[in-house]
Protein backbone atom coordinates (compact mmCIF):
# COMPACT_ATOMS: atom_id res chain seq x y z
CA UNK A 1 0.00 0.00 0.00
CA UNK A 2 3.10 2.32 1.15
CA UNK A 3 5.32 2.16 -2.02
CA UNK A 4 2.09 2.63 -4.43
CA UNK A 5 0.22 6.05 -2.66
CA UNK A 6 1.27 8.16 -5.07
CA UNK A 7 -0.01 6.38 -7.80
CA UNK A 8 -3.39 5.76 -6.16
CA UNK A 9 -3.43 9.37 -5.37
CA UNK A 10 -3.07 10.14 -8.78
CA UNK A 11 -5.89 7.52 -9.95
CA UNK A 12 -8.45 8.77 -7.61
CA UNK A 13 -8.53 12.49 -8.72
CA UNK A 14 -7.53 14.32 -5.74
CA UNK A 15 -6.75 17.95 -5.88
CA UNK A 16 -6.18 20.17 -2.99
CA UNK A 17 -8.94 21.10 -0.67
CA UNK A 18 -7.60 23.99 0.06
CA UNK A 19 -9.38 26.00 -2.62
CA UNK A 20 -6.51 25.23 -4.90
CA UNK A 21 -7.89 22.74 -6.72
CA UNK A 22 -4.24 21.33 -7.61
CA UNK A 23 -3.34 17.61 -8.00
CA UNK A 24 -2.34 16.54 -4.85
CA UNK A 25 -0.53 13.72 -6.45
CA UNK A 26 2.13 16.01 -8.49
CA UNK A 27 3.02 17.85 -5.62
CA UNK A 28 3.77 14.36 -3.51
CA UNK A 29 5.55 13.33 -6.82
CA UNK A 30 7.91 16.49 -6.81
CA UNK A 31 8.60 16.58 -3.78
CA UNK A 32 9.70 12.96 -3.13
CA UNK A 33 11.92 13.38 -6.40
CA UNK A 34 12.57 16.72 -6.84
CA UNK A 35 13.65 18.25 -10.59
CA UNK A 36 17.56 18.13 -11.27
CA UNK A 37 17.19 22.04 -12.14
CA UNK A 38 15.71 22.78 -8.74
CA UNK A 39 19.29 22.13 -7.18
CA UNK A 40 18.18 19.35 -5.08
CA UNK A 41 18.45 15.60 -5.12
CA UNK A 42 16.27 12.57 -3.89
CA UNK A 43 18.09 12.31 -0.94
CA UNK A 44 18.02 16.14 0.35
CA UNK A 45 16.14 16.40 3.22
CA UNK A 46 12.67 17.70 3.05
CA UNK A 47 9.50 19.33 4.66
CA UNK A 48 6.02 18.49 4.92
CA UNK A 49 3.51 20.91 5.91
CA UNK A 50 -0.15 20.50 7.25
CA UNK A 51 -1.71 23.35 6.78
CA UNK A 52 -4.73 24.16 9.25
CA UNK A 53 -4.45 28.22 9.38
CA UNK A 54 -8.02 27.72 8.29
CA UNK A 55 -8.84 32.04 8.54
CA UNK A 56 -11.88 33.22 6.35
CA UNK A 57 -14.90 34.08 8.54
CA UNK A 58 -17.58 31.54 9.28
CA UNK A 59 -15.37 28.68 7.30
CA UNK A 60 -14.64 26.00 10.27
CA UNK A 61 -14.30 22.68 7.69
CA UNK A 62 -10.90 21.94 9.38
CA UNK A 63 -11.85 22.06 12.70
CA UNK A 64 -14.26 19.41 12.20
CA UNK A 65 -12.01 17.38 10.86
CA UNK A 66 -9.45 18.14 13.65
CA UNK A 67 -12.18 17.57 16.48
CA UNK A 68 -13.47 14.45 14.80
CA UNK A 69 -10.92 12.78 12.76
CA UNK A 70 -7.16 13.88 14.12
CA UNK A 71 -6.24 10.23 14.41
CA UNK A 72 -7.27 10.13 10.78
CA UNK A 73 -5.11 13.49 9.80
CA UNK A 74 -2.18 12.12 11.37
CA UNK A 75 -2.28 8.91 9.38
CA UNK A 76 -2.05 10.67 5.81
CA UNK A 77 0.82 12.76 7.14
CA UNK A 78 2.16 9.36 8.19
CA UNK A 79 1.87 8.18 5.24
CA UNK A 80 3.77 11.34 3.70
CA UNK A 81 6.44 10.68 5.85
CA UNK A 82 7.12 7.17 5.01
CA UNK A 83 6.50 7.86 1.10
CA UNK A 84 9.03 11.14 1.16
CA UNK A 85 12.22 9.95 2.49
CA UNK A 86 14.34 11.96 4.42
CA UNK A 87 11.42 14.08 5.78
CA UNK A 88 10.36 16.00 8.92
CA UNK A 89 6.63 17.52 9.04
CA UNK A 90 4.94 20.19 10.76
CA UNK A 91 1.68 20.80 12.07
CA UNK A 92 0.58 24.34 11.38
CA UNK A 93 -2.23 25.42 13.46
CA UNK A 94 -4.60 29.16 14.05
CA UNK A 95 -4.62 30.14 17.41
CA UNK A 96 -8.13 28.79 18.39
CA UNK A 97 -6.94 25.32 16.68
CA UNK A 98 -3.92 25.23 18.47
CA UNK A 99 -5.51 25.51 21.80
CA UNK A 100 -8.04 22.78 21.37
CA UNK A 101 -6.38 21.01 19.22
CA UNK A 102 -2.85 20.51 20.38
CA UNK A 103 -2.73 17.75 23.32
CA UNK A 104 -4.68 15.32 20.93
CA UNK A 105 -2.71 15.83 18.29
CA UNK A 106 0.14 15.60 20.52
CA UNK A 107 -0.68 12.61 21.99
CA UNK A 108 -1.81 10.83 18.36
CA UNK A 109 1.92 11.85 17.28
CA UNK A 110 4.11 10.08 19.50
CA UNK A 111 7.67 9.64 18.56
CA UNK A 112 6.97 10.83 14.79
CA UNK A 113 8.98 13.31 13.76
CA UNK A 114 5.93 15.98 13.72
CA UNK A 115 6.48 19.53 15.20
CA UNK A 116 2.93 21.11 15.84
CA UNK A 117 3.42 25.00 15.58
CA UNK A 118 1.17 27.91 16.27
CA UNK A 119 0.33 30.27 13.67
CA UNK A 120 0.43 33.93 14.39
CA UNK A 121 -2.59 36.05 14.04
CA UNK A 122 -3.10 36.98 10.15
CA UNK A 123 -5.10 35.47 7.62
CA UNK A 124 -2.22 35.99 4.76
CA UNK A 125 -0.09 33.53 7.27
CA UNK A 126 -2.35 31.28 6.05
CA UNK A 127 -0.54 31.30 2.63
CA UNK A 128 1.89 28.50 1.41
CA UNK A 129 4.57 30.63 1.00
CA UNK A 130 3.97 32.72 3.87
CA UNK A 131 3.41 29.70 6.39
CA UNK A 132 7.18 28.76 5.33
CA UNK A 133 8.30 32.23 5.98
CA UNK A 134 6.80 32.38 9.68
CA UNK A 135 8.02 28.68 10.64
CA UNK A 136 11.82 29.80 9.50
CA UNK A 137 10.81 32.96 11.83
CA UNK A 138 10.47 35.67 8.83
CA UNK A 139 7.93 38.50 8.23
CA UNK A 140 4.81 36.90 7.90
CA UNK A 141 4.47 37.93 3.71
CA UNK A 142 4.40 35.42 0.50
CA UNK A 143 7.17 34.91 -1.67
CA UNK A 144 7.34 35.04 -4.96
CA UNK A 145 6.78 31.97 -7.28
CA UNK A 146 8.40 30.12 -8.91
CA UNK A 147 10.08 28.46 -7.52
CA UNK A 148 7.32 26.73 -5.73
CA UNK A 149 7.52 25.11 -2.12
CA UNK A 150 7.94 21.38 -3.93
CA UNK A 151 11.54 23.10 -5.21
CA UNK A 152 12.57 25.71 -2.87
CA UNK A 153 10.57 25.38 0.39
CA UNK A 154 10.86 25.47 4.25
CA UNK A 155 14.69 26.25 4.45
CA UNK A 156 15.27 26.31 1.00
CA UNK A 157 14.36 22.78 0.95
CA UNK A 158 11.77 21.05 -0.94
CA UNK A 159 8.50 21.34 0.86
CA UNK A 160 5.40 19.23 0.24
CA UNK A 161 2.26 21.32 1.92
CA UNK A 162 -1.20 20.47 1.99
CA UNK A 163 -4.27 20.96 4.64
CA UNK A 164 -5.88 19.12 6.83
CA UNK A 165 -8.87 17.90 4.59
CA UNK A 166 -6.26 16.68 2.08
CA UNK A 167 -4.41 14.85 4.49
CA UNK A 168 -7.42 13.03 5.71
CA UNK A 169 -8.26 12.01 2.40
CA UNK A 170 -5.23 10.67 1.41
CA UNK A 171 -5.55 8.38 4.23
CA UNK A 172 -9.13 7.32 2.92
CA UNK A 173 -7.25 6.55 -0.16
CA UNK A 174 -4.59 4.16 1.08
CA UNK A 175 -7.44 2.31 2.79
CA UNK A 176 -9.46 2.59 -0.55
CA UNK A 177 -12.19 4.58 1.60
CA UNK A 178 -12.20 7.29 -0.71
CA UNK A 179 -15.14 7.51 -3.61
CA UNK A 180 -15.18 11.34 -4.43
CA UNK A 181 -15.86 12.99 -1.67
CA UNK A 182 -15.37 16.20 0.15
CA UNK A 183 -16.55 17.82 3.44
CA UNK A 184 -19.01 21.32 3.26
CA UNK A 185 -19.33 23.75 5.53
CA UNK A 186 -22.93 24.96 5.55
CA UNK A 187 -23.26 28.67 7.50
CA UNK A 188 -25.44 31.75 7.74
CA UNK A 189 -29.21 32.07 7.67
CA UNK A 190 -30.18 28.33 7.87
CA UNK A 191 -31.64 25.91 9.84
CA UNK A 192 -28.92 23.20 10.03
CA UNK A 193 -25.28 25.12 10.54
CA UNK A 194 -23.44 22.16 10.21
CA UNK A 195 -19.95 20.68 8.33
CA UNK A 196 -21.27 17.47 5.68
CA UNK A 197 -19.26 14.73 3.50
CA UNK A 198 -21.14 14.62 0.27
CA UNK A 199 -19.63 14.33 -3.32
CA UNK A 200 -17.10 16.98 -4.34
CA UNK A 201 -19.64 17.02 -7.72
CA UNK A 202 -22.43 17.56 -6.15
CA UNK A 203 -23.98 20.97 -7.00
CA UNK A 204 -24.65 23.84 -4.59
CA UNK A 205 -28.07 23.20 -4.87
CA UNK A 206 -27.89 19.92 -3.82
CA UNK A 207 -25.72 20.45 -1.04
CA UNK A 208 -28.54 22.81 0.55
CA UNK A 209 -31.15 20.12 -0.58
CA UNK A 210 -29.67 17.28 1.00
CA UNK A 211 -29.09 19.40 4.11
CA UNK A 212 -32.44 20.54 4.49
CA UNK A 213 -31.26 24.45 3.95
CA UNK A 214 -32.90 25.43 1.02
CA UNK A 215 -34.70 28.79 3.03
CA UNK A 216 -38.30 29.24 2.13
CA UNK A 217 -37.21 33.56 1.47
CA UNK A 218 -35.15 35.40 -0.85
CA UNK A 219 -32.06 34.87 -0.19
CA UNK A 220 -28.00 34.62 -1.98
CA UNK A 221 -25.18 32.73 -1.06
CA UNK A 222 -21.77 33.37 -0.94
CA UNK A 223 -19.49 30.20 -2.05
CA UNK A 224 -15.75 29.30 -1.79
CA UNK A 225 -14.97 31.02 1.09
CA UNK A 226 -16.10 33.62 3.95
CA UNK A 227 -14.00 36.72 2.61
CA UNK A 228 -12.78 35.96 -0.79
CA UNK A 229 -15.94 33.77 -1.74
CA UNK A 230 -17.89 34.52 -4.53
CA UNK A 231 -22.01 35.58 -4.90
CA UNK A 232 -24.50 33.49 -6.26
CA UNK A 233 -28.44 33.81 -6.68
CA UNK A 234 -30.64 31.04 -6.10
CA UNK A 235 -31.03 30.42 -10.13
CA UNK A 236 -27.11 30.18 -10.17
CA UNK A 237 -26.21 27.10 -7.77
CA UNK A 238 -26.37 24.13 -10.52
CA UNK A 239 -23.28 23.92 -10.53
CA UNK A 240 -20.69 22.41 -8.02
CA UNK A 241 -17.96 24.25 -5.84
CA UNK A 242 -14.78 25.18 -6.41
CA UNK A 243 -12.65 26.74 -4.21
CA UNK A 244 -13.18 26.38 -0.49
CA UNK A 245 -15.92 24.17 0.74
CA UNK A 246 -18.16 26.48 2.28
CA UNK A 247 -21.41 27.87 1.51
CA UNK A 248 -23.03 30.86 3.49
CA UNK A 249 -26.39 31.56 3.47
CA UNK A 250 -28.04 35.17 3.46
CA UNK A 251 -31.65 36.42 4.09
CA UNK A 252 -31.91 39.06 1.05
CA UNK A 253 -34.44 40.95 2.62
CA UNK A 254 -33.11 41.22 6.43
CA UNK A 255 -29.26 41.47 4.62
CA UNK A 256 -27.51 44.97 4.45
CA UNK A 257 -25.57 44.38 1.29
CA UNK A 258 -23.24 47.62 2.02
CA UNK A 259 -22.36 46.57 5.39
CA UNK A 260 -21.86 43.20 4.32
CA UNK A 261 -19.33 44.43 2.21
CA UNK A 262 -18.17 47.01 4.52
CA UNK A 263 -17.12 43.57 6.70
CA UNK A 264 -15.21 41.74 3.62
CA UNK A 265 -12.74 45.56 3.47
CA UNK A 266 -12.56 45.32 7.18
CA UNK A 267 -11.52 42.18 7.21
CA UNK A 268 -8.80 42.41 3.99
CA UNK A 269 -7.59 45.74 5.52
CA UNK A 270 -6.95 43.94 8.68
CA UNK A 271 -5.22 40.88 7.46
CA UNK A 272 -3.69 41.89 4.22
CA UNK A 273 0.40 42.25 4.79
CA UNK A 274 1.12 45.44 3.13
CA UNK A 275 3.84 43.94 0.76
CA UNK A 276 2.68 45.38 -2.48
CA UNK A 277 0.87 48.04 -3.53
CA UNK A 278 -2.33 46.67 -5.28
CA UNK A 279 -3.36 45.36 -1.69
CA UNK A 280 -2.27 47.75 0.33
CA UNK A 281 -3.42 51.02 -1.33
CA UNK A 282 -6.48 49.12 -3.35
CA UNK A 283 -8.18 47.59 -0.21
CA UNK A 284 -8.01 51.18 1.83
CA UNK A 285 -9.28 52.64 -0.92
CA UNK A 286 -12.42 50.05 -1.39
CA UNK A 287 -13.22 50.13 2.20
CA UNK A 288 -12.84 54.03 2.04
CA UNK A 289 -15.93 54.20 -0.66
CA UNK A 290 -17.75 51.75 1.04
CA UNK A 291 -17.58 53.75 4.37
CA UNK A 292 -18.27 56.75 2.38
CA UNK A 293 -21.84 54.95 1.28
CA UNK A 294 -20.02 55.87 -2.00
CA UNK A 295 -20.42 53.09 -4.71
CA UNK A 296 -18.98 54.34 -7.46
CA UNK A 297 -19.25 51.39 -9.58
CA UNK A 298 -16.49 52.19 -12.39
CA UNK A 299 -14.12 53.61 -9.96
CA UNK A 300 -14.77 50.19 -7.84
CA UNK A 301 -14.21 48.01 -11.00
CA UNK A 302 -10.75 49.63 -12.21
CA UNK A 303 -9.75 48.51 -8.68
CA UNK A 304 -11.13 45.26 -8.68
CA UNK A 305 -9.47 44.94 -12.36
CA UNK A 306 -6.07 46.40 -11.19
CA UNK A 307 -6.61 44.06 -7.81
CA UNK A 308 -6.94 40.90 -9.83
CA UNK A 309 -4.05 41.36 -12.45
CA UNK A 310 -1.59 43.22 -10.41
CA UNK A 311 -1.62 41.67 -7.08
CA UNK A 312 1.50 39.83 -5.63
CA UNK A 313 -0.37 36.84 -4.12
CA UNK A 314 -3.93 35.42 -4.36
CA UNK A 315 -5.21 37.28 -1.48
CA UNK A 316 -5.21 40.33 -3.54
CA UNK A 317 -6.49 38.58 -6.75
CA UNK A 318 -9.12 36.96 -4.78
CA UNK A 319 -10.16 40.12 -2.89
CA UNK A 320 -12.35 41.32 -5.62
CA UNK A 321 -14.40 38.44 -6.16
CA UNK A 322 -16.64 39.22 -3.75
CA UNK A 323 -16.99 43.14 -4.12
CA UNK A 324 -17.31 42.56 -7.97
CA UNK A 325 -19.96 39.75 -7.76
CA UNK A 326 -22.09 41.61 -5.09
CA UNK A 327 -21.86 44.84 -6.78
CA UNK A 328 -23.17 43.13 -10.05
CA UNK A 329 -26.04 40.91 -8.81
CA UNK A 330 -27.37 42.54 -5.52
CA UNK A 331 -27.55 46.28 -6.22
Amino acid sequence: MLKNIIEKIKESGLTGRSGSGFPVWQKWQAVKNPSTSSGQTPTDKKYIVCNGSEGEPMVFKDGYILYHYPQEVIYGIKLALKTIDNSDAYIYLNKDYYSRFYQTLKNLIGNLPITIFEKPNGYIAGEETTLLNVIEGKIAEPRIKPPYPTEVGLWGKPTLVNNVETFYWVGKIANDEYHGQRFYSVEGDVKNKDVVELLENDTIKQILQKTDNIPPFSYFAQVGGGACGEIFLPEELERPIKGTGSIIVFNRETTNVLDLMKSWADFYVLQNCDKCTPCREGLFRIKELLYQNNLDKKTLNDIFDVLQKTAFCPLGRLAAVPFKSAIAKLL
